[in-house]
């Protein structure tokens, strides 16, 4: 999904104690009060044939057959959904000097209101397996079920579902492409800068934005959010740019009783598609993704490698984060 290492970040941190309350008294009593949610309910089943969908295709992987299909139905989709939908194509140079083409698709809901929400995803495939428990995996594409095509299926029915009832802000939906071509692992004498072999796609609109001058009032990446016992710790570049996003997510998720989901921790930092949209668009831009801490890398056991396929994709995860952004956004003014 990433630059798919998860780096050790030490980072200061100031813990500020703050404590408030009432006095209690022996007339007092206390209601517990119950969320309300005012987005309307996201569908995991909808969500799962759009994931599906996309991995019927095979792996959807620059310069292949199947990444073209992949793209021109992710193109009728939002176009079927009512968005204002622009390809941005352009030829990206992988860590190896080959040419890629590829394509950043974008749909843009009211694009004329200032007020702004961005959503983002990778809608390509890795080319290597190269986690793969069996070496003689490690140079064939993976299908990316829950790396990449996860994060799209959560948004296309974010985009079905704004169609029929749209929020207050504006929200642009963007399927950022050539995400996963990054350095393999296998690969060890690489001269340059691994980091910048990652998010072609993201850095190229970070420098092109399908709008001059485009803002956003801030930025959701969703990538690998379709597994089974997904947990979700807060990113720390996340907090370093966009630390009221990450609260404002993660409190919604609690708010609706998915804690068990998001869990309030810090995780790994990722090298991911947020970073470009951050350091260069300036955005404030977080990452939800699946981290773990039962692996030796912090990603699920299905990560670059042959089984990121359909038999690990949850619909009950896809439900708890499309909700969770729903929410989100309809709250926005």
């Amino acid at each position: 999904m990433t630059i798919k290492n998860i780096f050790a970040i030490a980072l200061a941190f100031s813990l500020i104690a703050c404590s408030c309350g009432n006095r209690a008294t022996k007339n007092t009593t206390t209601t517990p009060v119950t969320y309300q949610k005012i987005s309307p309910d996201f569908n995991g089943d909808s969500a799962y044939v759009y994931v599906d969908k996309q991995v019927a295709f095979g792996p959807r992987v620059p310069n292949t057959a199947a990444h073209v299909a992949c793209g021109d139905y992710l193109t009728g989709e939002l176009k079927r959904f009512g968005a204002d939908v622009t390809e941005q194509k352009m030829t990206v140079t992988a860590y190896n000097g080959t040419k890629l083409n590829a394509r950043n698709i974008i749909g843009a809901y009211v694009p004329d209101k200032k007020n702004r929400v961005l959503l983002f995803a990778h809608w390509d495939s890795r080319p290597y397996s190269d986690h793969d428990p069996d070496p003689a995996n490690h140079k064939k594409p993976l299908l990316g079920a829950n790396d990449g095509a996860s994060g799209v299926g959560v948004l296309l029915e974010v985009a079905r579902i704004i169609q029929s009832q749209a929020p207050e802000v504006g929200v642009d939906i963007i399927f950022f492409d050539a995400e996963d071509y990054g350095l393999p692992a296998f690969v060890t004498d690489y001269k340059g800068d691994s980091n910048e072999t990652w998010c072609l796609g993201s850095r190229y609109w970070a420098h092109n934005p399908h709008v001059e001058n485009y803002k956003a009032k801030f930025g959701i990446l969703l990538d690998m959010v379709g597994a089974e016992k997904a947990t979700f710790y807060k990113e720390p570049y996340s907090k370093e740019f966009a630390g009221n996003v990450v609260e404002k997510v993660w409190s919604t998720a609690a708010r609706l009783g998915y804690g068990k989901f998001f869990i309030g921790k810090d995780g790994g930092g990722v090298m991911d598609d947020h970073i470009p949209v951050n350091q260069i668009r300036r955005i404030p831009s977080i990452d939800v993704i699946d981290y773990r801490t039962d692996t030796e890398n912090g990603f699920v056991h299905t990560w670059h490698t042959q089984k990121d396929d359909m038999s690990n994709i949850s619909k009950e995860t896809l439900k708890v984060v499309g909700q969770t952004v729903l929410e989100v956004i309809y709250k926005e003014k």
